[in-house]
Protein backbone atom coordinates (compact mmCIF):
# COMPACT_ATOMS: atom_id res chain seq x y z
CA UNK A 1 0.00 0.00 0.00
CA UNK A 2 2.88 2.34 0.76
CA UNK A 3 4.55 1.51 -2.55
CA UNK A 4 1.34 2.14 -4.48
CA UNK A 5 0.72 5.39 -2.69
CA UNK A 6 4.07 6.70 -3.87
CA UNK A 7 3.17 6.01 -7.48
CA UNK A 8 -0.25 7.67 -7.33
CA UNK A 9 -0.72 11.45 -7.61
CA UNK A 10 -1.19 13.09 -4.23
CA UNK A 11 -4.56 14.55 -3.47
CA UNK A 12 -4.62 18.32 -3.19
CA UNK A 13 -7.73 20.14 -2.06
CA UNK A 14 -9.20 22.86 -4.27
CA UNK A 15 -8.83 25.34 -1.44
CA UNK A 16 -5.10 24.82 -1.36
CA UNK A 17 -4.94 25.31 -5.12
CA UNK A 18 -6.89 28.54 -4.80
CA UNK A 19 -4.64 29.82 -2.00
CA UNK A 20 -1.56 29.11 -3.97
CA UNK A 21 -2.97 30.85 -7.03
CA UNK A 22 -3.97 33.84 -4.92
CA UNK A 23 -0.52 33.96 -3.34
CA UNK A 24 1.14 33.82 -6.78
CA UNK A 25 -1.08 36.62 -8.09
CA UNK A 26 -0.27 38.77 -5.04
CA UNK A 27 3.43 38.22 -5.60
CA UNK A 28 3.04 39.37 -9.21
CA UNK A 29 1.17 42.49 -8.11
CA UNK A 30 3.86 43.35 -5.57
CA UNK A 31 6.58 42.74 -8.10
CA UNK A 32 4.81 44.92 -10.62
CA UNK A 33 4.38 47.69 -8.04
CA UNK A 34 8.05 47.54 -7.14
CA UNK A 35 8.98 47.76 -10.83
CA UNK A 36 6.59 50.68 -11.19
CA UNK A 37 8.22 52.45 -8.23
CA UNK A 38 11.62 51.90 -9.70
CA UNK A 39 10.58 53.18 -13.08
CA UNK A 40 8.85 56.31 -11.62
CA UNK A 41 11.30 57.18 -8.86
CA UNK A 42 10.95 60.95 -9.36
CA UNK A 43 7.17 60.74 -9.07
CA UNK A 44 7.48 58.57 -5.96
CA UNK A 45 9.84 61.10 -4.35
CA UNK A 46 7.52 63.99 -5.18
CA UNK A 47 4.60 62.13 -3.57
CA UNK A 48 6.60 61.41 -0.40
CA UNK A 49 7.71 65.05 -0.19
CA UNK A 50 4.11 66.16 -0.56
CA UNK A 51 3.07 63.88 2.31
CA UNK A 52 5.95 65.14 4.46
CA UNK A 53 5.02 68.78 3.73
CA UNK A 54 1.41 68.15 4.79
CA UNK A 55 2.62 66.63 8.07
CA UNK A 56 4.88 69.62 8.76
CA UNK A 57 2.09 72.09 8.06
CA UNK A 58 -0.50 70.09 9.95
CA UNK A 59 -1.28 70.21 13.71
CA UNK A 60 1.53 69.37 16.07
CA UNK A 61 1.26 65.94 17.69
CA UNK A 62 0.61 65.81 21.43
CA UNK A 63 3.88 66.06 23.31
CA UNK A 64 4.31 63.40 25.98
CA UNK A 65 4.87 64.79 29.52
CA UNK A 66 8.38 64.24 30.80
CA UNK A 67 8.78 65.06 34.51
CA UNK A 68 11.61 67.32 35.55
CA UNK A 69 13.94 66.55 38.46
CA UNK A 70 11.98 68.95 40.68
CA UNK A 71 8.73 67.19 39.74
CA UNK A 72 10.21 63.82 40.69
CA UNK A 73 11.49 65.19 44.01
CA UNK A 74 8.11 66.73 44.81
CA UNK A 75 6.32 63.48 44.03
CA UNK A 76 8.72 61.47 46.19
CA UNK A 77 8.41 63.97 49.05
CA UNK A 78 4.62 63.65 48.88
CA UNK A 79 4.88 59.86 49.13
CA UNK A 80 7.27 60.17 52.07
CA UNK A 81 4.83 62.48 53.87
CA UNK A 82 1.99 59.99 53.40
CA UNK A 83 4.12 57.14 54.76
CA UNK A 84 5.32 59.27 57.68
CA UNK A 85 1.74 60.23 58.54
CA UNK A 86 0.72 56.56 58.63
CA UNK A 87 3.67 55.58 60.80
CA UNK A 88 3.54 58.66 63.04
CA UNK A 89 0.06 60.19 63.00
CA UNK A 90 -0.01 63.95 63.28
CA UNK A 91 -0.62 65.01 66.84
CA UNK A 92 -3.35 67.30 67.99
CA UNK A 93 -1.78 70.52 69.34
CA UNK A 94 -2.18 71.15 73.05
CA UNK A 95 -4.53 73.96 74.03
CA UNK A 96 -3.16 77.15 75.54
CA UNK A 97 -5.48 76.99 78.56
CA UNK A 98 -8.05 74.87 80.36
CA UNK A 99 -11.78 75.43 79.91
CA UNK A 100 -12.91 78.60 81.79
CA UNK A 101 -14.59 76.71 84.65
CA UNK A 102 -11.46 74.58 85.17
CA UNK A 103 -9.24 77.65 85.14
CA UNK A 104 -11.35 79.07 87.97
CA UNK A 105 -11.00 75.79 89.86
CA UNK A 106 -7.20 75.96 89.53
CA UNK A 107 -7.21 79.48 90.95
CA UNK A 108 -9.28 78.32 93.92
CA UNK A 109 -6.94 75.35 94.55
CA UNK A 110 -3.99 77.73 94.83
CA UNK A 111 -5.90 79.63 97.54
CA UNK A 112 -6.54 76.56 99.72
CA UNK A 113 -4.48 75.99 102.86
CA UNK A 114 -3.38 72.77 104.50
CA UNK A 115 -3.77 69.45 102.72
CA UNK A 116 -5.19 70.09 99.27
CA UNK A 117 -5.55 66.51 98.00
CA UNK A 118 -4.92 62.87 98.94
CA UNK A 119 -4.56 59.81 96.75
CA UNK A 120 -3.43 56.32 97.79
CA UNK A 121 -0.51 56.93 100.16
CA UNK A 122 0.35 60.34 98.76
CA UNK A 123 -0.85 63.80 99.70
CA UNK A 124 -0.16 67.36 98.57
CA UNK A 125 -0.36 70.43 100.76
CA UNK A 126 -0.64 74.08 99.81
CA UNK A 127 3.12 74.46 100.27
CA UNK A 128 3.68 71.69 97.73
CA UNK A 129 1.06 72.86 95.26
CA UNK A 130 2.58 76.33 95.00
CA UNK A 131 5.55 74.69 93.29
CA UNK A 132 3.38 74.25 90.23
CA UNK A 133 3.27 78.00 89.76
CA UNK A 134 5.54 79.33 86.97
CA UNK A 135 9.25 79.45 87.71
CA UNK A 136 9.27 76.87 90.53
CA UNK A 137 11.14 73.56 90.85
CA UNK A 138 8.94 70.53 91.61
CA UNK A 139 9.54 68.57 94.81
CA UNK A 140 9.16 64.87 95.67
CA UNK A 141 5.58 65.30 96.91
CA UNK A 142 4.28 66.68 93.62
CA UNK A 143 6.12 64.12 91.46
CA UNK A 144 5.15 61.16 93.65
CA UNK A 145 1.51 62.25 93.79
CA UNK A 146 1.47 62.50 90.00
CA UNK A 147 3.14 59.10 89.75
CA UNK A 148 0.47 57.66 92.05
CA UNK A 149 -2.21 59.00 89.69
CA UNK A 150 -0.47 57.30 86.76
CA UNK A 151 -0.27 54.01 88.66
CA UNK A 152 -3.89 54.30 89.83
CA UNK A 153 -5.12 54.86 86.29
CA UNK A 154 -3.19 51.81 85.12
CA UNK A 155 -4.70 49.63 87.86
CA UNK A 156 -8.20 50.91 87.08
CA UNK A 157 -7.82 50.27 83.36
CA UNK A 158 -7.03 46.61 84.02
CA UNK A 159 -10.38 46.29 85.78
CA UNK A 160 -12.72 48.23 83.51
CA UNK A 161 -10.84 48.18 80.19
CA UNK A 162 -10.68 51.95 79.80
CA UNK A 163 -8.81 53.23 76.76
CA UNK A 164 -6.62 56.26 76.28
CA UNK A 165 -5.75 58.71 73.54
CA UNK A 166 -2.47 57.59 71.98
CA UNK A 167 -0.02 60.11 70.52
CA UNK A 168 -2.57 62.85 71.00
CA UNK A 169 -4.63 61.57 68.06
CA UNK A 170 -8.40 61.34 68.44
CA UNK A 171 -9.40 57.95 67.06
CA UNK A 172 -12.21 55.50 67.71
CA UNK A 173 -9.55 52.80 68.06
CA UNK A 174 -7.69 53.82 71.19
CA UNK A 175 -4.92 51.72 72.65
CA UNK A 176 -5.29 50.53 76.20
CA UNK A 177 -3.30 52.12 78.96
CA UNK A 178 -0.23 50.03 79.71
CA UNK A 179 0.20 47.82 82.72
CA UNK A 180 2.76 49.93 84.56
CA UNK A 181 4.63 49.98 87.83
CA UNK A 182 5.78 53.28 89.30
CA UNK A 183 8.70 53.67 91.68
CA UNK A 184 8.69 56.75 93.88
CA UNK A 185 11.49 59.30 93.80
CA UNK A 186 13.05 57.63 96.87
CA UNK A 187 13.73 54.42 94.93
CA UNK A 188 16.53 55.97 92.89
CA UNK A 189 18.10 57.49 95.99
CA UNK A 190 18.15 54.11 97.77
CA UNK A 191 19.44 52.30 94.71
CA UNK A 192 22.33 54.66 94.02
CA UNK A 193 23.25 55.34 97.65
CA UNK A 194 22.84 51.91 99.28
CA UNK A 195 22.61 49.42 96.42
CA UNK A 196 20.15 46.55 95.94
CA UNK A 197 21.10 44.40 98.94
CA UNK A 198 21.90 47.05 101.53
CA UNK A 199 18.93 49.17 100.49
CA UNK A 200 16.65 46.11 100.82
CA UNK A 201 15.04 46.91 97.51
CA UNK A 202 13.76 43.35 97.15
CA UNK A 203 11.01 44.32 99.65
CA UNK A 204 9.85 47.11 97.33
CA UNK A 205 8.45 44.51 94.93
CA UNK A 206 7.40 41.88 97.46
CA UNK A 207 3.79 42.04 96.22
CA UNK A 208 4.60 42.94 92.63
CA UNK A 209 5.90 40.80 89.79
CA UNK A 210 7.99 43.43 88.04
CA UNK A 211 8.60 41.18 85.03
CA UNK A 212 4.88 40.88 84.25
CA UNK A 213 4.58 44.63 83.67
CA UNK A 214 4.62 46.39 80.32
CA UNK A 215 6.82 49.18 81.61
CA UNK A 216 8.40 50.34 84.88
CA UNK A 217 8.48 54.13 85.39
CA UNK A 218 11.21 55.76 87.47
CA UNK A 219 11.68 59.47 88.27
CA UNK A 220 15.38 60.20 88.69
CA UNK A 221 16.79 62.97 90.87
CA UNK A 222 20.37 63.87 89.89
CA UNK A 223 22.06 65.26 93.00
CA UNK A 224 19.11 67.55 93.79
CA UNK A 225 19.87 69.64 90.70
CA UNK A 226 17.89 68.02 87.91
CA UNK A 227 14.93 65.67 87.29
CA UNK A 228 14.81 63.12 84.46
CA UNK A 229 12.59 60.17 83.64
CA UNK A 230 13.79 56.59 83.24
CA UNK A 231 11.92 53.45 82.24
CA UNK A 232 12.39 49.71 81.98
CA UNK A 233 10.33 48.88 78.91
CA UNK A 234 9.64 45.14 78.82
CA UNK A 235 7.48 45.46 75.70
CA UNK A 236 10.28 47.03 73.64
CA UNK A 237 13.20 45.40 75.48
CA UNK A 238 14.75 48.75 76.30
CA UNK A 239 16.28 50.63 79.19
CA UNK A 240 15.13 54.19 78.50
CA UNK A 241 16.21 57.64 79.68
CA UNK A 242 14.39 60.90 78.88
CA UNK A 243 16.27 64.08 79.73
CA UNK A 244 14.94 67.57 78.97
CA UNK A 245 18.54 68.83 78.95
CA UNK A 246 19.87 65.98 76.81
CA UNK A 247 22.92 65.36 78.99
CA UNK A 248 24.92 62.15 79.13
CA UNK A 249 22.97 59.59 81.14
CA UNK A 250 25.05 56.46 80.53
CA UNK A 251 25.20 55.96 84.30
CA UNK A 252 21.41 55.58 84.38
CA UNK A 253 21.55 52.63 81.99
CA UNK A 254 24.30 50.94 83.99
CA UNK A 255 22.49 51.33 87.32
CA UNK A 256 19.15 50.04 85.96
CA UNK A 257 20.76 47.07 84.23
CA UNK A 258 22.41 46.07 87.50
CA UNK A 259 19.12 46.50 89.35
CA UNK A 260 17.19 44.44 86.80
CA UNK A 261 19.70 41.61 87.04
CA UNK A 262 19.69 41.68 90.86
CA UNK A 263 15.88 41.73 90.97
CA UNK A 264 15.66 38.78 88.57
CA UNK A 265 18.18 36.78 90.60
CA UNK A 266 16.21 37.51 93.76
CA UNK A 267 12.74 36.74 92.40
CA UNK A 268 13.44 34.23 89.58
CA UNK A 269 16.66 32.70 90.96
CA UNK A 270 18.54 33.24 87.71
CA UNK A 271 20.43 36.09 86.01
CA UNK A 272 18.38 38.30 83.71
CA UNK A 273 18.73 37.58 80.00
CA UNK A 274 19.60 40.87 78.28
CA UNK A 275 19.61 39.36 74.78
CA UNK A 276 18.00 41.85 72.39
CA UNK A 277 17.89 44.65 74.97
CA UNK A 278 19.20 48.15 74.19
CA UNK A 279 19.90 51.43 75.95
CA UNK A 280 17.48 53.88 74.38
CA UNK A 281 17.56 57.67 74.09
CA UNK A 282 14.92 59.48 72.01
CA UNK A 283 16.67 61.95 69.71
CA UNK A 284 13.81 64.50 69.62
CA UNK A 285 13.13 64.50 73.35
CA UNK A 286 11.49 67.87 74.21
CA UNK A 287 14.03 70.26 75.71
CA UNK A 288 13.58 72.84 78.45
CA UNK A 289 14.78 76.41 77.98
CA UNK A 290 15.32 77.28 81.63
CA UNK A 291 16.62 75.74 84.83
CA UNK A 292 13.39 74.96 86.71
CA UNK A 293 10.90 73.12 84.43
CA UNK A 294 12.67 69.72 84.47
CA UNK A 295 10.18 68.30 87.00
CA UNK A 296 7.21 69.13 84.79
CA UNK A 297 8.95 67.58 81.78
CA UNK A 298 9.68 64.46 83.82
CA UNK A 299 6.05 64.06 84.92
CA UNK A 300 4.82 64.48 81.36
CA UNK A 301 7.38 61.97 80.06
CA UNK A 302 6.17 59.39 82.58
CA UNK A 303 2.49 60.08 81.87
CA UNK A 304 2.99 59.74 78.11
CA UNK A 305 4.99 56.53 78.48
CA UNK A 306 2.20 55.03 80.59
CA UNK A 307 -0.06 55.34 77.52
CA UNK A 308 2.40 53.60 75.24
CA UNK A 309 3.52 56.70 73.39
CA UNK A 310 6.81 56.56 71.49
CA UNK A 311 7.18 60.34 71.11
CA UNK A 312 5.91 63.43 72.93
CA UNK A 313 3.56 66.17 71.73
CA UNK A 314 4.62 68.98 74.06
CA UNK A 315 7.42 71.51 74.16
CA UNK A 316 8.65 74.35 76.35
CA UNK A 317 5.81 76.54 75.04
CA UNK A 318 3.24 74.11 76.53
CA UNK A 319 4.68 74.06 80.06
CA UNK A 320 2.54 76.97 81.45
CA UNK A 321 -0.60 75.10 80.36
CA UNK A 322 0.71 71.75 81.66
CA UNK A 323 1.49 73.25 85.07
CA UNK A 324 -2.10 74.43 85.52
CA UNK A 325 -3.39 71.15 84.11
CA UNK A 326 -1.38 69.26 86.74
CA UNK A 327 -2.87 71.47 89.48
CA UNK A 328 -6.36 70.52 88.30
CA UNK A 329 -5.45 66.82 88.12
CA UNK A 330 -3.91 66.81 91.60
CA UNK A 331 -6.87 68.72 93.04
CA UNK A 332 -9.31 66.19 91.52
CA UNK A 333 -7.09 63.14 92.15
CA UNK A 334 -7.40 61.97 88.56
CA UNK A 335 -5.72 62.50 85.22
CA UNK A 336 -7.58 64.29 82.48
CA UNK A 337 -8.51 62.38 79.33
CA UNK A 338 -8.65 65.34 76.97
CA UNK A 339 -5.46 66.34 75.05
Amino acid sequence: MLDNSEKKARFTSPSMIDLRAEYASNEEKVRARRNSDTLNREQWLEKKLEIAQKMLNGPRPFQAWSPSLDDLRLRQRSKDNIIDQRLRPRRLPLPSSLPPEDELKVDSLFKQSGVVSKFAREQVSDKDLVRLMPGSWLNDEIINFYGALILGRSDDSKENGDNAIVNGVASPKKSKILNVHYFTTFFWQKLTRDGYEKGRLAKWTKKVDLFSKDIVLIPVNHNNTHWTAAAINFRQKRIESYDSMFLDRSAVFKVLRNYLDAEHCNKKKAPFDFTGWEDYVLKDTPQQENGYDCGVFTCQFLESLSRGEETFNFSQDDIPYLRRRMVWEIGHSRLRTDP
